[in-house]
């Protein structure tokens, strides 16, 4: 009776350790600041103590590498951001800021990889402006909520002022944390003027005067 070679089923714990293996060598790579254009695919691997051919296994090339290191960040950075509420007031919305700049500042050799990259791949600029749209979509609707409920003035441009707040604050993260040379000390003044910026400036603006 002839035998049966059954091919061995994937292991997805062995799959997993891999992958995790391939993103923090990646990560390492990046802090120890190698330009993401630059880094092989054959310097990764070796870094992940991992086959190229391995590497090819796990990820479609290294656009799709880069966006898993960065989806990641913005999952956090979602989770933290969808949290708070206008009801939770100006300090929890400073909290959440302290928290964001502590993210951006873990991941700032990421966010300097694709800053670097989108500037010629169209796939990475997509990734990056879905993810900045998922932080747009909840700014408006929270701000349209709270304008329903007259909280916030009937004459904000929901639309305008999310597009200040949110790309104008990412910006300004950004560039808060390439210009502070790695000391942190003024995270926390910065998180509050960013938060009393959005809460005074938008959430609580005054109407204006008739």
């Amino acid at each position: 009776m002839p035998s049966i070679t059954r091919r061995r089923a994937p292991d997805p714990d062995r799959r997993a350790t891999v992958e995790a293996q391939v993103l923090a060598a990646t990560e390492r790579l990046l802090a120890e600041g190698t330009s993401f254009t630059e880094l092989g695919v054959q310097r990764i691997a070796e870094a992940a103590g991992v086959a190229r051919s391995t590497f090819y296994t796990h990820f479609r090339d290294k656009s799709e590498l880069l966006m898993r290191l960065a989806g990641t960040m913005q999952t956090a950075n979602f989770d933290i951001a969808s949290a708070w509420r206008p009801e939770s007031g100006v300090e929890a919305l400073v909290d959440a800021f302290r928290q964001l700049l502590g993210i951006h500042r873990r991941y700032a050799a990421v966010i300097n990889a694709v800053n670097e990259v989108a500037a010629y791949d169209p796939a990475v600029r997509r990734f990056w402006r879905t993810g900045v749209a998922r932080f747009s979509d909840n700014t408006v609707r929270l701000l349209a909520e709270d304008q329903r409920a007259g909280r916030a003035p009937a004459d904000l441009d929901v639309d305008a002022a999310t597009r200040v707040v949110v790309v104008g604050g990412e910006s300004a993260i950004i560039d808060h944390i390439a210009s502070s040379g790695g000391d942190s000390s003024g995270d926390d003044a910065f998180a509050r003027e960013l938060a009393l910026i959005w809460w005074h400036g938008v959430y609580r603006r005054p109407a204006a005067p008739d």
